[in-house]
């Protein structure tokens, strides 16, 4: 049992957060406080949770294997771009309309597609998708450029590769161009209301197959490796090119899936806002999930309980801030990703016996920490907010300062002895 939890602490742990922060959003928010509340926010973060899940899937498998993929964002935008394009390209021709510089076009009947259509939109996309992330391997490994800056290009290039690919697809359809493309076949938006649970099957389905990659076959155990030490895998004569090219295909189609729900989700594909961010929140959840930057740890439970805590606390933080709650997601993401990452480096080296205030960069990190959180506290607060910030600015300044001090005076009798 004891080995057990100590294996398993990371999952556990995330398991007990996921269950406090529901609680006490729980208390303070109006919507658990009836049943049909409760049923509805629980279908709203699991939906949420699935569609973060599947792209920070792709993103912890590369970060396992030792890489970063900062493009799956945009490639979220890009996807969607591309499988709503390709459905109005498929789609018949709606006879009631009539384009107005030429009456003998029509626009495309998007309201009841025939079942082929999303089917071959769906292919058409995940090849496009494998395509980038094979561009990407091929950066990697052979151009050798370094992972950040190859997948840094895509986050720029695709969604603007998107922007322009889409005004040039509604200008075929449509005779204008346009910067969103618009669908309203019921069973595709159908996943925004009684739908909700297909994201989730996908998501599942998804992690069991590469649970089943990582922890039952030669090339999940390979791939763990090559994370660890890539060089003495190479020695050892595992092929890390290809392992690198699997990984940024997984990473890169998984981003494409998660692109076509969000845009079957909301109906509208628009590149130039779809997916913004969503690459942090995928390492985010990677990381809070018990994956290592320095790549070779992770697994695939720790990733599921990773997105699910994310989501818990973006909900909270919608929840508990009406006011402007976008206005604070990003900071509680960056603090958690900060925090997780910090954890996971001090767990292997010496814990809290390390020492945090070392010499005078110490000491003025204590002061930055302390007016960060004043000021932290006091943006958050809603009624005086100069003396909430004032006072937890101060409280943390006493707390880290004696931190600083103990660690000094333990340093000094260490050296004595």
């Amino acid at each position: 049992m004891g080995e057990f939890l100590h294996k398993h602490r990371n999952e556990l742990g995330l398991a007990a957060a996921i269950v406090f922060v529901t609680a006490v959003t729980a208390v303070f928010s109006d919507a658990y406080h009836s049943g049909e509340g409760r049923i509805e926010v629980a279908r709203i973060i699991f939906r949420d949770t699935a569609m973060l899940g599947i792209f920070a899937l792709g993103a912890a498998i590369v970060i396992i294997a030792g890489g970063i993929d900062l493009s799956s964002g945009s490639l979220i935008a890009f996807s969607g771009t591309v499988f709503f394009g390709m459905l109005i390209l498929l789609a018949p021709d709606d006879p009631t309309t009539r384009w107005a510089g030429d009456p003998e076009r029509h626009f495309p009947d998007t309201e009841n597609l025939s079942l082929w259509i999303p089917a071959a939109a769906l292919l058409v996309t995940l090849g496009v998708a494998f395509l980038v992330g094979s561009f990407h391997a091929w950066l990697i490994t052979v151009i050798e450029l370094p992972p950040f800056v190859a997948t840094l290009a895509s986050l720029v290039g695709l969604r603007s590769l998107a922007r322009l690919l889409i005004q040039d697809v509604t200008a075929i359809e449509y005779g204008q161009r346009q910067s969103t493309i618009t669908i309203n076949d019921e069973l595709l938006t159908s996943i925004s209301r009684e739908g909700w649970w297909v994201s989730c099957v996908v998501w599942v389905v998804l992690s069991a197959a590469l649970w089943l990659l990582l922890s039952r076959t030669v090339v999940g155990r390979h791939l763990y490796a090559m994370g660890g030490n890539e060089e003495a895998a190479r020695l050892s004569g595992i092929r890390t090119d290809r392992l690198k090219w699997l990984a940024y295909c997984i990473s890169s189609m998984t981003a494409a899936l998660a692109g076509i729900l969000y845009a079957c989700y909301i109906g509208t594909t628009s590149p130039a806002t779809d997916g913004m961010g969503y690459e942090l929140n995928a390492i985010a959840a990677a990381v809070v999930g018990g994956c290592s930057l320095a790549g070779g740890i992770g697994t695939i439970a720790g990733v599921m309980l990773g997105a699910m805590f994310l989501r818990v606390v973006i909900d909270s933080v919608a929840k508990l801030f009406r006011s402007q709650p976008d206005l604070f997601e990003g900071v509680v993401v960056g603090m958690l990703v900060v925090l997780a990452v910090a954890f996971n480096s001090l767990r292997g080296r010496g814990g809290l016996k390390k020492q945090f205030f070392p010499g005078t960069l110490g000491l003025l990190n204590v002061l930055i920490l302390s007016g960060l959180a004043g000021v932290m506290t006091s943006v958050t607060s809603q009624d005086d907010k100069l003396r909430y910030g004032l006072l937890v600015g101060l409280s943390t300044l006493v707390i880290l300062g004696g931190k600083a001090v103990a660690e000094r005076i333990a340093s000094r009798r260490g050296e004595a002895a």
